[in-house]
């Protein structure tokens, strides 16, 4: 499995996890205008985005007619042909690879639903492992809060499809509990740097960014 070895590519792999509502693409796109304004060539993906299956997997979640393995199937066909379309050549030519989730979204998501955990990660055997693993850790109620501030939780993000509770709010943090809990076990598992998405959005984008500056110079890149 490659995420358990580092890669030889000369460009810099930098992901963000994190449950719904934890901040992580704020923080990334903060990120991303600070290495563009200092004059790094930085590019960015995001989970489910591919041009190949995305919107393959948009129409079938509107039926709601995926099954967990499904769904997992789904997506990782999306990584895949991101990785290997835009990931990848982005490394080669040495850039620094922004990605809003990764291989490890799937391993929280899934495995909640009830998929076995060494079926989905034997099926995403082929990722690369990342440079910076970022986990921004934020309670389930905190969660809840900040996308109730905008829209109500989607059907497939509050786990609507495993029948865990007829109202939507409560399914939410029956289900985002159980992706905390998968995230919190890859911890130690990947390495994944834990920060606490309760600060203060400045708070945190400190202490991101000190970290990136630290990994960038390690690669001989002057920050």
């Amino acid at each position: 499995m490659r995420l358990n070895q580092n890669h030889d590519l000369p460009g810099t792999l930098i992901v963000v996890e994190g449950i719904d509502g934890s901040g992580k693409s704020t923080q990334l796109a903060i990120l991303r205008d600070w290495l563009q304004n200092i004059g790094q060539d930085v590019i960015f993906t995001e989970w489910n985005s591919s041009k190949l299956i995305s919107q393959t997997t948009k129409r079938a979640k509107k039926k709601n007619m995926l099954s967990p393995r499904t769904f997992s199937l789904l997506h990782a066909v999306d990584f895949a042909d991101r990785l290997e379309q835009v990931i990848v050549p982005a490394l080669k030519a040495g850039f620094i690879v922004l990605s809003d989730r990764y291989a490890f979204t799937a391993f929280a998501r899934d495995v909640a639903r009830g998929v076995q955990p060494e079926w989905v990660r034997n099926t995403y055997g082929f990722a690369i492992k990342p440079d910076l693993s970022m986990y921004f850790s934020v309670p389930v109620e905190v969660s809840l809060e900040r996308i109730c501030s905008n829209r109500q939780p989607k059907f497939y993000e509050s786990g609507m499809d495993l029948n865990l509770n007829p109202d939507p709010y409560e399914s939410y943090k029956i289900f985002q509990n159980r992706v905390i809990e998968e995230y919190d076990k890859m911890v130690d598992e990947y390495n994944l740097i834990k920060i606490d998405a309760t600060n203060t959005v400045h708070e945190q984008q400190v202490i991101f960014r000190d970290i990136v500056r630290k990994k960038l110079e390690e690669k001989g890149c002057s920050i």
